[in-house]
């Protein structure tokens, strides 16, 4: 990688830590992508890789789908940015309501974090209420509110706590484990809490999946005490279902926020929910919001194609079978090496844990060795498979990923498993 190297030379010394995202940097230097298609990417030394990190969940349908650029070319040409309401934005939100159960009126902002920062201000000011509750290792964005005890690279970076925060405002924030209902019964009945904010699928923490009844419990324990339930879809939405993690496991949340598969690679997010929350924002409430680039038209004009794809063409299937095909041909390699790790998978997503026990929170996926990931990780670049970097992400399957690709995959998975064990 003589090119990737010389790139990243010159990116630390302009660059804090040579990326613009602590989750991009992995020793000794992360290649440097130059182009992208379908579930191919490739870096500036040639390299081609089979994509799993899919842009951290975002390129559900795949690398430079055609539906989607075209529709992204042919807004360019009408101009790129308005400022000016636009009948898109209209349509993009009528159709979010379509999709999402609990989307009575949408918000549309630039980024997840923006979208978790506001749908908390708004549970605030609605429930006239300080405390939020949220889970050890979901990542809900780099803001204030969120970032104790984060998953993503906050977790990978062994940052418990960011640095630079205000005193006091995690105060606010209680912290409780994951798949534990009878932790957040009690907290929540100690506590004046404004909302619950959770992933309802951890994607961020490796993948860690909602056991048996948690999240109608954790319905059920809100609504009992006036808390506002907010499902951080970022990740899910779009991607487990047409309507989201609320869809596939029939709960109804009272917000909800959506980037990434929304617009499949394009800077877009959302904040939807009950009409009577949404109402709140300014200019109808007093809850101030803002951004120039919000409801931009060059990211609508890429979430409404995308939407508009997802509706139409019966992809979860697919997506399925491709995910569930490479799942058990690790399974069944694991096994034959005898290999102290798990799988945990669910629809679009898997992840390999370097841990001899079965990952079910924070505290699980923290004794996974990540020394051990690292070298697999290493290994699978040098076959041709990109993977998130670190043991705390998510492998994410696209629409483009093919049979031959999964049987790749699984060669090269054990290649790699073979040369770690």
């Amino acid at each position: 990688m003589n090119k990737s190297r010389k790139l990243f030379d010159r990116a630390r010394d302009i660059i804090p830590g040579g990326v613009n995202s602590p989750v991009r940097f992995y020793e000794p230097y992360p290649f440097f992508a130059a182009k992208a298609s379908g579930s191919k990417i490739s870096d500036s030394d040639s390299n081609s890789y089979i994509d799993y990190c899919m842009g951290y969940g975002a390129l559900l349908l795949g690398h430079n789908f055609k539906e989607v650029t075209n529709s992204v070319k042919v807004q360019l040409s009408r101009g790129s940015l308005y400022c000016t309401p636009t009948e898109m934005e209209v349509e993009l939100a009528e159709l979010i309501t379509k999709c999402v159960p609990c989307a009575e009126m949408v918000r549309l902002v630039n980024t997840g974090m923006e979208a978790t920062m506001h749908a908390i201000r708004l549970a605030r000011a609605f429930t006239k209420r300080q405390k939020i509750i949220k889970f050890e290792g979901c990542y809900h964005g780099a803001h204030d509110y969120v970032l104790v005890k984060a998953g993503s690279g906050a977790a990978y970076q062994g940052i418990p706590v960011s640095e630079g925060m205000m005193d006091g405002i995690a105060e606010n924030t209680l912290v409780i484990p994951y798949n534990d209902p009878p932790a957040l019964e009690k907290v929540i009945e100690s506590n004046n809490v404004a909302a619950v904010i959770m992933e309802p699928v951890i994607a961020n923490m490796g993948l860690i999946l909602p056991e048996n009844n948690f999240l109608h419990d954790v319905r059920k324990i809100t609504q009992q005490n006036g808390t506002l339930l907010i499902f951080d879809e970022v990740v899910s939405g779009f991607r487990l279902a047409l309507g989201g993690a609320q869809e596939y496991y029939n709960v109804k949340p009272d917000l909800a926020t959506f980037a990434k598969a929304l617009s499949n690679g394009f800077p877009i997010a959302a904040i939807a929910g009950r009409k009577d929350i949404m109402e709140q924002l300014a200019p109808v409430g007093n809850v101030y919001q803002a951004s120039t680039f919000a409801g931009n038209p060059i990211s609508v004009s890429a979430a409404l194609a995308t939407l508009k794809t997802l509706r139409k063409n019966t992809i979860y299937s697919k997506l399925g079978r491709t995910c569930e095909e490479i799942v058990k041909g690790v399974k069944d390699i694991l096994s034959n090496l005898k290999l102290e790790a798990s799988v945990n998978s669910l629809g679009s997503m898997f992840q390999i844990f370097f841990n001899n026990g079965f990952v079910r929170d924070y505290d699980s996926a923290k004794r996974s060795d990540m020394k051990l990931y690292k070298r697999f990780f290493d290994h699978l670049l040098n076959e041709g498979i990109f993977v998130p970097p670190s043991q705390f992400e998510t492998c994410f399957v696209s629409y483009a990923h093919s049979k031959s690709d999964a049987k790749n995959t699984i060669e090269a998975i054990e290649n790699a498993l073979r040369m770690v064990r």
